[in-house]
């Protein structure tokens, strides 16, 4: 008996359940459709002008001397002098006395030869005197013309040969004694000794390596690409190197401040890198070691960074690489606020921006906001108008103070 009532009332309970959840599905609201919201990309946009613009290029290279040459010995003997300043890195002036040999030798050597002038010398002066003799005695006594040998005249060459042959050994005798003191044919330093007091040396013998300061050149490595942007002395006419190749300027870290040094362009080698196929030009750089207005020196072997000032083109535009689509198309948005994918002849794509040609109408205005679609017509919301000034692009392309 109380099982059945108990099933009765758990059918109760489900039948006021389905009656329930019918009057819920039959009495629910109808509900109200309404149009989706679309929400338009919101962008930042900047107007351009046609300006003039100055192709900039960059690259790296080491510092080499200009003239960098061996010290070797032309004579042999014993060092007796090493200056001071012949150590590596020392610095010295045209003229200085860099090593030096003993020299007994070859003064004896010069003695011997100025004796052996004065006997020629004294030879010549008594086969000329006989020769006179020997040509009064013919005019005198002779018949017909003279014999040569009548007038002493090979003797008289044989002497005046000897006093050549003497003067020219006093010659080489006294080349030789100043060859015993080596001096610097350059203000330069010194990079390698390889020689030091009391140590005999032989001719043709390395004593160490020097470099002059007048100058130093750096090798730049350039793509072909980058030849279109600067002009370098490549081909050969009869007014090549009379006019001043392009600005460079130099860069480098030393300690917790940057440096900076102004060179030239002065030349390009002669054929590309097989290898790399780059082409090389050098920058020279005046009066490295010079400390100037509290710039350290320009030391050979320092690893710089070149900015190449290179060709200047007119009526172009300068825009972020951030407005082009896939760094090929130009973003453009119009008085509308429709933005358009347009193509532009495109000069130079360079670290932050792009320079180009044509593709901008009147009133019309590029966007700089980056999007993840861009279809052509597309409507955009403008949030701002950022400044178009060619002075507000990255300093990458801005041109460098001149010294």
């Amino acid at each position: 008996m109380q099982a059945m009532r108990r099933t009765l009332v758990s059918m109760a309970i489900l039948g006021t359940g389905f009656v329930l959840a019918a009057l819920l599905i039959v009495l629910r609201p109808e509900p109200q459709v309404a149009p989706p919201e679309v929400s338009l990309p919101l962008v930042r946009v900047m107007t351009l002008s046609p300006t003039q613009h100055r192709f900039v290029l960059e690259s790296q290279g080491t510092v080499t001397p200009r003239t960098e040459i061996d010290l070797v010995a032309e004579v042999a003997g014993r060092v007796v002098h090493v200056a001071p300043a012949f150590r590596p890195g020392g610095l010295f002036r045209k003229g200085d006395l860099l090593v030096a040999l003993e020299p007994t030798d070859y003064e004896l050597a010069v003695t011997r030869a100025r004796a052996a002038l004065v006997q020629a010398e004294s030879n010549l002066l008594r086969e000329e005197a006989e020769a006179r003799v020997a040509r009064e005695e013919w005019e005198e006594n002779g018949v017909g013309p003279p014999h040569p040998l009548a007038l002493r005249e090979p003797q008289l060459a044989q002497a005046l040969a000897a006093v050549e042959s003497a003067r020219a050994n006093l010659l080489q005798a006294q080349r030789n004694l100043e060859r015993c003191r080596l001096t610097a044919p350059f203000d330069g330093r010194v990079r390698t000794q390889r020689v030091d007091l009391g140590q005999f040396v032989n001719p043709g013998q390395v004593l160490g390596r020097i470099h002059a300061v007048d100058c130093a050149e750096v090798r730049l490595p350039l793509s072909l690409e980058d030849l279109a942007y600067v002009d370098l002395p490549l081909a050969f006419s009869e007014t090549a190197g009379g006019s001043p190749g392009p600005e460079v300027v130099l860069s480098a870290r030393v300690g917790s401040r940057t440096g900076t040094w102004h060179g030239r362009l002065v030349r390009t080698e002669g054929e590309i890198d097989p290898r790399t196929r780059m082409l090389h030009a050098v920058v020279r750089v005046e009066r490295p070691y010079e400390a100037r207005d509290g710039q350290p020196p320009l030391v050979v072997g320092s690893f710089v960074h070149a900015v190449i000032q290179g060709r200047t083109v007119s009526n172009v535009y300068v825009a972020p690489r951030k407005a082009f689509r896939h760094d090929r198309e130009l973003m453009v948005v119009d008085a509308q606020g429709r933005l358009w994918l347009r193509a532009v002849e495109i000069l130079r794509r360079e670290r932050d921006r792009v320079v180009f040609r044509g593709g901008l109408g009147p009133g019309e205005r590029i966007c700089v906001t980056p999007l993840d679609v861009a279809t052509d017509g597309m409507q955009v919301r403008i949030l701002a108008e950022t400044d178009g000034d060619t002075a507000s692009m990255p300093a990458a392309a801005t041109e460098p103070a001149r010294p």
